[in-house]
């Protein structure tokens, strides 16, 4: 799964151009146009990078990168400021603020992009962990696989949340956050109720968790995980919705293979191997 970015920039041109060069590298990427509905759309589905425009129609760039630094969902977000100032005091009060870089319009793109890179993975070495569910992140996941005597006899078991931002949008990110948190306490129920000593639970992505695991206990694992977490995060829906019969919006998918062979040199590696595996939706039998 390539890391989501959000680019902010008022002028329509600049915009559908940034957009579909990252999107031509697989990166997820949503946009905005104003100041405002930045900050909203990133506390909403939080980005693993913002591209900024300082000079915004409403809220300029100072403020957006000062509102998201006030939120724990977006506190840690890698900010790059986009902007045709050349001042040495605009350029410090944008690092003053929390940017992670600035680069000034007229900009290489290609240049540009190996900013994103380095600043993504600099990002992804913090936060250690998950801000809402406090599980081990992208880091000490990788720190965990190669601190294993040998990976031979593990299993790792990635469960996928599709529809989370479809969720999110329809209900809140309190709700999401909530959601997030069952979805955490179920997978380590289940971690428990198995007694599978010596598991380790992890929350690299938003919608992702990762479960190492016995390898020999892994479908024992899946089929309990597929009987406990889709009627879990039914509860999560309005009371007057689930009467309604309201649609589902959350779908729960899993991959899973043994952990042998598989590259852990670093989190692009492992996400990419994941991506080739067989992905089944997680139903109650």
């Amino acid at each position: 799964m390539k890391e989501r970015i959000l680019i902010v920039e008022d002028d329509p041109d600049t915009l559908e151009m940034l957009a579909a060069y990252f999107r031509r590298f697989d990166y997820q990427v949503i946009t905005a146009p104003f100041g405002q509905s930045a900050i909203d759309q990133a506390t909403a589905h939080p980005p693993q990078l913002v591209i900024l425009d300082i000079r915004l129609p409403d809220v300029d760039g100072y403020e957006v990168c000062r509102r998201l630094r006030q939120q724990e969902r977006t506190r840690h977000v890698p900010i790059i400021f986009l902007t045709e100032k050349r001042e040495r005091e605009s350029k410090i009060a944008g690092l003053e603020l929390g940017a992670e870089d600035y680069i000034t319009k007229p900009f290489d793109i290609h240049e540009l992009r190996l900013r994103v890179e380095n600043a993504l993975r600099r990002a992804s070495l913090l936060p250690l962990t998950h801000p809402v569910t406090g599980l081990a992140g992208r880091q000490l996941l990788l720190e965990h696989l190669r601190g294993l005597p040998s990976p031979a006899g593990w299993a790792i078991i990635s469960l996928e949340l599709e529809g989370l931002d479809a969720f999110s949008d329809q209900y809140g990110f309190v709700a999401r956050d909530d959601l997030l948190r069952a979805v955490n306490a179920t997978a380590s129920s289940v971690i428990e109720a198995l007694g599978l000593a010596g598991c380790f639970l992890a929350h690299p992505l938003e919608e992702q968790f990762i479960l190492l695991v016995p390898q020999e206990r892994a479908e024992e694992c899946l089929h309990q995980l597929a009987q406990r977490l889709p009627p879990a995060l039914t509860t999560f829906y309005p009371f007057q919705a689930r009467q309604a019969g309201a649609p589902s919006l959350l779908h729960v998918f899993a991959r899973t293979a043994p952990l042998a062979g598989m590259a852990l040199d670093d989190w692009q590696s492992l996400a990419a191997f994941l991506e080739t595996l067989p992905r089944r939706p997680l139903n109650p039998s």
